[in-house]
This record gives structure tokens, sequence and C-alpha cells, in this order.
């Protein structure tokens, strides 16, 4: 209990107080006395510095780093430096008190983590604020992962408290955390997080889907259980025979993860039959886990028809992010399929907990250090820095990859790549050297063009030449962030040298016009709107920019060049034409408030991307020349635009209108029955709906239709009303909206 003169309100005290309690209660890791006591330092601190903020939901500030803290300490299995770090993680920023402050009473080590956890100064210049910030975090990554690990429990605990914060805001978080946060948490083998993180995601940018999958899994959890309790129910007798500790759960699959079936299947939520999964795991030493795995396998398939395509051996070659695990799906009763996880307690505790975990074990029996080879990369990229945060934000996202291809070298060494990656990302993977030395590319023995995309199994071969250097069209036949990051710093090289010839050219231009070269340079960069003096350089000796002719529009006084002014000769505005009805309809002013204030103050429009209409849940970006454009929260493109540019996005509100439409896109499948299909549709749309067809296509093979209808409908209800009406009709399977 501490003891802690705490400036709050007598309920507020008892709020933190508890806080604290759960949070000591949740430390797992050894401790000393000089631990305890930095923990209960930096909580002391924490309370002091944050006693006057409060979070938007009016609770103490304080209890922000203390859940984190404990997020930590229980969810991640993090030790006393890290809680500590985790406390004084906004004190920083938000307080008076300094990193030196930290420094003193802590030491270097909590210090340099609280300065990784520490946002860059919100005045900082650059075209993303935002991605600027991901990569200071992310540059601390090869150093310390503490940073990330805490960053991690941070955006969680704001994750499961946004509620209190505004709609646009909340987007804004929700794209940064799917676009970058849920592919590092896998990436980092935290399962639970990254589930987690899309869960809460999907509930902001698509809450009416999120929730009907809620209810209708706990309008069916009851019978789950009892389908469950009969699955296990053979099971268990023959697996007592083996004589090993063993649990077995059941846990139901993430509504993210249902809602992707349901996409990729295009079925009902009623014909998801793999709604859950089932758990068998052992509780052996390591050196007998691989063997006892295989023979609960080999059980399970005994008693239940095995879907041979369905076996995912992670347990030979476990994923390149620590996960261990032997996968297979089988027939259950009822004939519904079933998911079977076979696992020890030790692979269980590294897929729940990753990488904080695996270094539990690291060196256990010598076990291969499964991120290594991932840090190796990762560093990499840091070597090469580009000034341009964005890049760096693209190129260390190819390192997040979801899904492997396993490739050999002639010798045969197994590399790991992310699928999709291609044999000039190979090369690179290889070696730097042999990247920018690949001429030519065999695969299984037979030459391949550099693009090639690389399958499981693939031999690889990289011819190299010695006078070989990359091109900018390299760039477009690779994925890797190393790959990319090392042809992009190659042809900087490159762009470098030439620069060298345009600079010579440009002194000696200068110099007979009697012009500070300085002066000049600086005046003729700002004059193309370059961003440095290389890029002038290089313009220069490619013969982009011909200086003869440019300095002919200066004139030189003391030394400078002051630009010839332009005379403008002004042209009268044409009387405007009176807006036809069709010209509000196209405009759609007045449909929207856009930032709190009226649409027709905006040039905006519609996103072709998704085309929102009335109803849907919307945001306003401004681009930048293409005025305000309206996008869905689940639009294809809003991940990418609210997690890098999300000063730009505004709040964005629908304005009910009786005399507006909108397009809408549909995709219709089902039982091709003859022309019959076609006429029930139209009739449906037509006659029973009363609403517009744009256009129409419709395509059948071999007893299966796809058609491709584009509607202009009122608003979101009378869509809504539309695809049940369409779903509802005979030879119809299903009616998507195109995203």
């Amino acid at each position: 209990m501490p003891t802690t003169v705490i400036p709050y309100a007598e309920e507020d005290k008892q709020l933190i107080q508890r806080a604290y309690r759960k949070l000591l209660k949740s430390i797992k890791t050894p401790m000393d006395d000089h631990d305890r006591m930095n923990i209960r330092n930096a909580y002391e601190l924490a309370v002091q510095a944050h006693a006057k903020q409060r979070r938007k939901s009016g609770e103490p500030y304080i209890l922000h780093p203390i859940e984190v803290a404990r997020i930590s300490a229980e969810e991640i299995g993090l030790g006393p430096t890290a809680i500590v770090a985790a406390l004084l993680h906004d004190v920083v920023e938000d307080t008076d008190t300094s990193l030196n402050d930290i420094k003193k009473i802590f030491g270097d080590k909590i210090a340099k983590i609280v300065d990784g956890l520490t946002k860059l100064d919100g005045s900082y210049d650059s075209e993303s604020p935002q991605a600027e910030n991901f990569k200071k975090v992310l540059s601390t990554l090869v150093e310390d992962v503490r940073v990330v690990l805490i960053k991690m429990a941070d955006r969680l605990h704001n994750m499961r408290t946004l509620g209190s914060m505004p709609r646009h805001k909340q987007l804004k978080i929700a794209a940064e955390t799917s676009y970058i946060y849920s592919p590092l948490a896998h990436r980092l083998g935290l399962y639970k997080f990254k589930t987690e993180f899309q869960d809460l995601c999907m509930k902001i940018t698509d809450a009416e889907t999120y929730l009907d999958i809620a209810k209708k899994l706990n309008a069916t959890k009851q019978d789950r259980t009892l389908y469950i309790n009969e699955f296990i129910k053979p099971l268990t007798k023959l697996l007592d025979e083996i004589g090993v500790p063993y649990r077995i759960t059941g846990r139901p699959k993430s509504i993210f993860s249902i809602w992707n079936k349901i996409k990729i299947k295009k079925v009902p939520f009623e014909e998801i039959y793999d709604l859950f999964a089932v758990r068998i795991i052992i509780d052996v030493e390591r050196k007998r886990e691989k063997p006892i795995c295989w023979a609960v396998y080999s059980i399970v398939t005994d008693v239940y028809k095995p879907i041979p395509e369905r076996l995912k051996d992670w347990i030979t070659t476990p994923k390149s992010n620590g996960y261990e695990s032997l996968h297979t799906t089988v027939v259950g009763p009822k004939g519904r399929y079933v998911e079977v996880q076979v696992r020890s307690e030790r692979m269980d505790e590294i897929a729940e907990r990753g990488f904080a975990a695996h270094w539990k074990y690291k060196g256990v029996n010598d076990s291969e250090d499964v991120y290594d080879n991932w840090l190796d990369g990762v560093r990499e990229i840091l070597e090469n820095p580009t000034e341009d945060a964005l890049e760096f934000l693209s190129d260390f996202k190819t390192n997040l990859f979801h899904e492997e291809v396993y490739v050999t070298t002639p010798r045969g060494d197994m590399k790991v790549l992310p699928k999709g990656a291609t044999a000039l990302d190979f090369a690179f993977h290889i070696h730097s050297d042999v990247g920018y030395r690949c001429k030519a590319l065999k695969v299984n023995n037979r030459l391949v063009r550099m693009g090639y995309k690389l399958q499981n199994g693939d031999q690889v071969q990289v011819i190299t030449d010695k006078n070989q250097k990359p091109t900018e069209d390299w760039l477009k036949l690779v994925v890797t962030g190393k790959a990319r990051s090392k042809i992009r710093s190659s042809m900087k090289e490159e762009r470098r040298k030439f620069g060298e010839f345009g600079k010579e050219t440009l002194m000696r231009k200068l110099k007979n016009n009697k012009v500070d070269f300085d002066n000049g340079a600086d005046t003729l960069v700002n004059y193309f709107e370059l961003k440095s003096r290389p890029d002038l350089y290089y313009e220069i000796a490619m013969e982009h920019i011909n200086l003869t002719e440019v300095l002919k529009k200066f004139n030189v006084k003391e030394r400078k060049l002051v630009e010839i002014p332009i005379e403008i000769v002004v042209i009268p505005e044409p009387k405007p034409k009176t807006p036809t009805k069709a010209d509000k309809k196209v405009e759609g002013k007045h449909k929207l408030l856009i930032g709190g204030e009226p649409g027709e103050q905006y040039n905006y429009s519609f996103a072709n991307c998704c085309n929102p209409v009335q109803g849907d849940n919307v945001f306003a970006y401004l681009t930048v020349n293409a005025g305000i454009k309206i996008h869905r929260a689940n639009c294809p493109n809003a991940r990418h635009l609210l997690a890098n540019y999300g000063y730009r996005v505004m709040k964005a509100d629908w304005i009910v209108t009786t005399n507006s439409s909108f397009v809408a896109d549909l995709v219709i499948t089902g039982i091709d029955a003859g022309r019959g299909v076609i006429q029930d549709l139209m009739n449906a749309i037509t006659s029973t709906l009363d609403i517009n067809i744009r256009s129409f296509s419709i395509a059948g093979n071999e007893g299966y239709y796809e058609g491709k209808i584009s509607l202009l409908v009122a608003n979101k209800d009378q869509l809504i009303v539309a695809i049940k009406t369409l779903e509802s009709l005979d030879n119809v399977s299903t009616v998507t909206r195109v995203e």
C-alpha cells in the first residue's frame, strides 16, 4: 500500500491505489529490492507529474501509465526495467519532467527507453509527422525491443478505451493500429495483441458488421460449448493412454477472422462451420515435444477424418516469428469442420506472448534464435536511412509479412522470405553485393526473369557480373524492404556521382555571371521547387535544366540572382452560368458537414475508390491538389491515408437530404438458371425497389454466375433494403457491396 501523498479527490485516490496494487500483483518476473524501489519511485513520480491531467473519459490520467505497465508485465511478461519505463512513458512528453530528470533518478537505460517512447516535437517539419514518430519508435527496435513492446501495451490500452474520443480521431487511431501495430504484433509473435487489435479496429471502422457477428457468436455460444464437449469426449480416453499431462481448450475465432472468412468464401455467417479451434496442449520436456505432438495428431486423425491439404507443420519448420504448432482440420460430428491445434506448454507461451517469451527459452538446447535474421533485416534498413519517413515506413512494413515462402540455395540452405517475394529479392537477401551485381537468375535450373515470384520449394541460383549496377526499374521488381532500400541507396550514390558534373557546370556558369555560388544554387533550388542542391546538380548533369536559358530569367544584383518579374495580363472572369439541377447533384453541396461547418464552403467530392452513400461512416481528407475527398471509413485506401496523413483528416457528418443520389456497386453470385436470372434481378431492382441502374454486367459458367451492378441509391438504408431483397431471390447466393 503506497504512502505517497496523492493530490487527488478521495474517490480518485482509491482508484489509483487499486490500480497500483493490481499492477504489483501482475508482476511474475524475479525482482530484488532495487527493482521494487525503482517501481515505487517511478509510480510516485508519475502520480505527481500527471496530477493535473485527466483523460477524455474524465478519469485521472495516471491510470493510463499504470495500466500500460500492468499490460507489459501480465500480458507480455516484461520485467521490472520495462515496468518502470512504462510508468514513466508519458511524463517527458506531457509534463514538466525532463529526460535529464529521469536519467538522474533511474539511470541511462531507463532514460533511453523513455526517450524512445516520447513523441517528436509537434513542430517538427515533415510531410507526415505520424510517419516520423513511427520511424523514431521503430528505429529503437534493434537497440532495445522493450521500447516497441511497451508501445504495443500503450496502443492496446488506448484502443480499449477509445470510446471517449471524437469519431474522426477514433478512425485515425484505428487506421494507425491496423496499418503498423497489428502487423508488428504478428511479427513479434504477440498473437493475442494482433487479434484484439484487429477486432477493436473493425469495431470502429465497420461497427454494424462487428456487432452483427458478435451477436450471432453470443447466440450460438451454448451450442458451440456442447459441440466442443461432444468433439473432445472420444479423444480423452486415447490421450490418457499416452501418459503425459495435457489440457484441451476450445476457443472461438476472432470476429475479424470470421468476417474475413465470410468475405473470402462469399457465404453467410450460418455457413461458416469452423468458428472455433480446439487446442490440445501437452506438458513435456523439450526433447519429447515433437514425437508426442505427432502422437496426439495421430490420435485425433484416427478418431476423425482429416482434410490432408489443411495440415500445417510449424513444429518441424517454425514460422519466422517463432510460432510453433501442429494444425490440422478434421471432419467432426455432424459433418462439421473443426480446426485442431497441437502444441506444448512452451510453444503455447511463445504463441501467446511472442518475443518476450521467446527470450525466456533462448539458448535452451541450442535453440535457433528465430528473431535474429529478421532483426538483421531491420538493421540493414536502418543502416541506409532514407530522409523520407514514408519511404522508411513502407520499407519496414514489408518486414512485417504474415505469410512466408521457403526456398533454398544451390547448397541446400533454406531461406525464408515474405510471400510474394521475387527472385531479385532473394539475391539481395543473400547479400547486398550479390543483389547489386545480379545479372541473371535461375530457379530450379531454369532461367527466369528477375521479377519471378518465388514458390515454396524453389531452388534459386544467382548469376553475378562485377559490371552490373541496379537501375530504377529494379524498384518495380522487388517487394522486400531490404532490397528496396539497397537499390535506392545505390541509385543515390549514382546520382551523387552524376551530380558532381552538374555541380562543376553550375559553379562555372555562376562564376562567369559573377554570382555568389551559395546564393545562386539556393535560388535555383527554390525556383525549380527541388528538395535539395544535389537534386539540382543531378538535373543539370542529365541536361534536364538548360542553365543558359534559365539564367536569362534572372538579373544579377550584388552577386545575387534576382528573378525578372513576369508581366501579368488580367483576363476578365466569364459570367457564371446559372447552376442546373444536374450541376448541383454532381457538386453534392449541402449533403455534409465538414469539420462542423456546412460542406458548401469546401470544394469536396466523393472518392471513386469507395463511393460513399448517405448514411455511411465517412471522413473528409484534404488532398494535395484535388480539394477534399470524402471516403468511407472502411475504404481500401482509408488505412493508409489515416495512418500516414492523419493531420489532413477532418470530421464529416451527413445532412439528411431527400433529392440526392449516390453510386453503389454490388457483386452478385448464384446458380445460373438461364435467362430467368437476369429477368428476376431486373424486376427486383426496377419494379420492386424502384431503383435506377447505372450499369449492369453478368457472366455465367458451369452453373455459376457473377453479376456486377451499379445502382443509384438515396442513402444507406435503401442500399441495405436492396441487398436484402436481392439475397432473398431463389437463384442468388451472395450479394456484396464493393469496398
